[in-house]
């Protein structure tokens, strides 16, 4: 229980995806990190590992980033437990790709306007689920 003294959206209770502004900004982050993807040629390893047409992937990192920020779990109500690792296991991804990853979220953070503490943090956590990713050298 709580008195009239006592915040209750303090620093440690305010989740990253609130921060981050709710699902608009994540919809935003992501479709920027697709477009980035399509457009900049430092990416274009990454970009080739997907579908033709970003659409579905757009919406299944959108979904996932909204649980994974403590947001909504529309990933986990349409299809379960996210198997991340088990679901990219089909794709070669190695070294370089994981840092193509990398820079494109980086990237997208930063033309976002995500706030930096915010962002530094999403990095590390970022590059801790794509390193694990990785299965193949290089």
């Amino acid at each position: 229980m709580t008195d009239d003294t006592t915040p209750t959206d303090s620093p440690a209770t305010v989740t990253p995806f609130a921060r981050i502004g709710g699902e608009p900004a994540v919809r935003a982050l992501v479709d920027r990190f697709y477009d980035l993807m399509d457009l900049e040629p430092a990416f274009a390893g990454i970009r080739a590992l997907h579908p033709s047409t970003l659409d579905g992937s757009r919406d299944k990192l959108h979904w996932f980033l909204c649980g994974w920020l403590g947001g909504p779990n529309h990933y986990i109500e349409r299809f379960g437990h996210p198997r991340l690792r088990a679901r990219h296991l089909p794709f070669a991804i190695g070294i370089a790709e994981r840092d193509q990853w990398l820079a494109c979220m980086l990237q997208a953070m930063a033309e976002q306007g995500v706030d930096t503490g915010l962002a530094q943090k999403l990095a590390e956590s970022f590059y801790g689920t794509a390193d694990w990713m990785r299965n193949k050298g290089g």
